[in-house]
């Protein structure tokens, strides 16, 4: 069976003519899902995060400041988008995907989310192209109703999760790995419980020797109840804001590996699709295909 897949219209908002973030990469994802057979029965769609369930992992005076788009200048600055009626319902959806697609993780072991890892928010602001911290919300939710007591955050991103660490600071139970450029976005990071940080030019070969020796003993000394995978394809040799080098089929093994290494162990995982930047947009959508491409594949294993 292949895995549930979490979309919502408003995960593409309209932003100003020339915006340099590529927006438009949530609804070619989906095209591109849905022309492959990933989604057979059509996708699943969430309902948008409360302010309630965002206050598990941010500030309500920070949540109060966004669903009023009335956030600091320099807040909207760092954020690098325009805090307005269609950039804030986009990232409560997609804080609401990824919980919904946590939850169908644990009835069923695989499932994702085509939009979230938006791990530079910060318990008390945003940053990096991220409103609200879906991952962390969704952990701090899910564990607050007793739905998990541990889980493992992968960050694959090519930046380090600087906003997640600082979110999961105060929740031992909620680990966070990040696997990163260490010459890279953000310049002064938040230290999460493992970081990992690569040099620039990193290949295939050498990035998955990393992988394989660092996420086998993490997962068995965890033995989390969720593990959530950020499989980011800004680590990719064409990303404009990436610096390690790695292919397609890089990106693909990787994927391949880390949710095989989960269901190998009966450990459900949701998979975000976090960062990536090029002006091709449908060689972009592509490569966040991958990752759906690697559930289903493993789910039929």
């Amino acid at each position: 069976m292949i895995p549930p897949i979490v979309f919502h219209p408003a995960y593409e908002a309209t932003l100003p003519d020339g915006h340099r973030f590529p927006m438009r990469k949530y609804g070619r994802l989906a095209e591109v899902v849905a022309e492959r057979g990933l989604a057979p029965l059509g996708f699943i769609q969430p309902e948008p995060a409360s302010a309630a369930l965002l206050a598990h992992a941010h500030a309500r005076s920070y949540i109060d400041a966004v669903l009023a788009h009335d956030v600091p200048r320099a807040v909207e600055r760092a954020i690098g988008l325009p805090v307005d009626e269609a950039v804030v319902r986009r990232s409560r959806a997609s804080v609401g995907g990824t919980l919904l697609a946590a939850r169908l993780a644990l009835a069923e072991g695989l499932a994702g989310s085509t939009a979230g890892g938006s791990h530079h928010a910060r318990r008390e602001q945003g940053a990096g192209f991220c409103l609200f911290n879906d991952v962390a919300v969704a952990a701090r939710a899910l564990q607050h109703e007793g739905a998990i007591a541990r889980a493992l955050v992968v960050d694959l991103d090519v930046h380090q999760g600087d906003g997640t660490a600082d979110c999961l600071a105060y929740a031992p139970d909620l680990f966070t790995l990040s696997v990163h450029c260490e010459r890279n976005y953000p310049s002064q990071k938040i230290p999460g419980d493992l970081d990992i940080g690569l040099p620039d030019g990193m290949e295939d070969a050498a990035y998955l020797d990393v992988l394989a020796a660092r996420l086998p003993p993490l997962l068995d000394a965890l033995r989390p109840d969720l593990v959530f995978y950020n499989a980011g394809v800004d680590p990719h040799r064409d990303d404009r804001l990436g610096r390690l080098a790695l292919s397609d089929d890089g990106l693909y093994a990787r994927d391949r590996y880390v949710v095989g290494q989960a269901r190998a162990r009966r450990i459900p995982l949701v998979a975000v699709i976090g960062g990536g930047y090029t002006h091709d947009v449908d060689a972009l959508a592509a490569r966040h295909a991958l990752v759906f491409e690697a559930l289903a594949a493993v789910a039929e294993t």
